[in-house]
Parts: structure tokens; sequence; C-alpha cells
């Protein structure tokens, strides 16, 4: 179906930045959404940022004003840039996906949701 890879993920100072990338490939016919969410050791997985194919976004409280998440649907990559980093802020990143892809080798579309690996993000005091 669709496989999601983030990158961009490292250990970065207090007040520092980093941008997450999460590149989408397949047979994709269009993404309609993507997500950002982390987990944190101990804690459950929570929704960061979210976007309706780079319109409407949605953020958590606890991110907003700081993170932004975009995405470039001519090369199938969603981002989130992190300003103001936080020791709070350290988790696994993942990306989610959702949209339509290609059955088979004709036009048909199914429906597809798909998860990246997960990107490390260590904030340090």
């Amino acid at each position: 179906q669709v496989q999601l890879v983030e990158s961009g993920g490292g250990l970065v100072q207090a007040g520092g930045s980093l941008r997450l990338s999460c590149a989408a490939s397949g047979r994709i016919s269009s993404i309609n959404a993507m997500g950002w969410y982390r987990q944190a050791p101990g804690k459950q997985r929570e929704l960061v940022a979210a976007t309706a194919s780079g319109d409407s976004t949605n953020y958590a409280d606890s991110v907003k004003g700081r993170f932004t998440i975009s995405m470039d649907n001519a090369r199938n990559t969603g981002y989130l840039q992190m300003n103001s980093l936080k020791p709070d802020d350290t988790a696994v990143y993942y990306c989610n996906a959702v949209g339509k892809y290609y059955r088979g080798s004709g036009y048909s579309r199914g429906d597809f949701s798909s998860w990246g690996q997960g990107t490390q993000v260590t904030v340090s005091s």
C-alpha cells in the first residue's frame, strides 16, 4: 500500500528547533490528511498536530505557537517544524497519513491509513 518514513529527529537543547519530515511512497492517489503524534516513555501516544491536505490545521494546546504542520502535496511529504523546544517535548514522533491509493495495475482506488516507524526527539535542559 503506502509506506511512510520519518526523518529529522535528534538531540537538541531546550529552546532549539527541529524539522521533522514524513515521506510517503507507493501508488498514492491522494493524501487527504496527515497527523503527527508522539509517545513519551510511560505515556500514551498523543496527537501533536494534524492537517487536512495542508489546509485546515489543529494543534495540541501544549505545542500551539511553537509547532507548525505543513504538507507538500506534490512531493507526498509532510513536515513538522518544531521551535522553542522544551524537555517535555522529548518523545518518539510518529506520522500518520490517510488517503487513497491505486490498487493493482489499474485505476481502482482504495483507502489507506499508514504509520511511520517513528523518529526520536530528545530535548536537553
